[in-house]
C-alpha cells in the first residue's frame, strides 16, 4: 500500500511546516509502515539550527518518526482526523541518534507495532540516511477523540 502525499495529508492533522512525512512506501496494516521525507535547504528550521552547519532538529525527527505511527494507526483503526481522532505523540523510550540528518538526505522512516492496548501504542522506529541509522525509538501514541 503505497500513499502520496494527498493522501497522507487526509490522515495527518499536521499541515506545512509540520508535515514530516512526503510519501508511505509500505504499509502492512497492525503491522508496519515505511515512508520516507526528503530534507530540504527549505526547512525553515535550517535558519537557526545551525546557519552554518545545518542540521535537522533531533526532535523533528521524532516528529517524523510519531508521524509515521500515526497514519500505521489510523489506517489499522480505520479512522480520521476529520472524524474527530487524533494520535498524540505521549511518550519515547530508548532514543538513539546515530548520525545527523542534513538538507539533501532523505529520511527513511520505519515503525513497527510492538503492541495495542485501549488506544495506546507502542512501536519500534527506525530513522536512516542511504542504509545508515540516523535514529532508533521506542515511541508511544495515545488515540483521542477531540471533536
Amino acid at each position: 500500500m503505497v500513499m502520496d502525499i494527498n493522501e497522507i495529508r487526509e490522515y495527518l492533522p499536521h499541515r506545512y511546516p509540520f508535515l514530516l512525512i512526503d510519501r508511505v512506501t509500505e504499509l502492512e496494516l497492525g503491522e508496519l509502515i515505511r515512508g520516507y521525507k526528503n530534507v530540504s535547504i527549505n526547512e525553515p528550521f535550517f535558519n537557526g539550527h545551525f546557519p552554518h552547519h545545518p542540521i535537522m532538529p533531533g526532535v523533528l525527527v521524532i516528529e517524523a518518526m510519531a508521524q509515521a505511527c500515526g497514519i500505521l494507526g489510523f489506517k489499522t483503526v480505520n479512522k480520521l482526523p476529520a472524524d474527530g481522532y487524533v494520535y498524540y505523540l505521549v511518550g519515547s523510550d530508548n532514543v538513539r541518534f546515530k548520525r545527523p540528518v542534513m538538507p539533501g538526505d532523505r529520511l527513511h522512516i520505519e515503525a513497527k507495532v510492538m503492541r495495542e492496548k485501549r488506544g495506546i501504542w507502542k512501536f519500534a522506529c527506525r530513522a536512516s540516511v542511504d542504509d545508515e541509522l540516523a535514529c532508533e525509538a521506542e515511541i508511544i501514541c495515545a488515540e483521542r477523540k477531540v471533536a
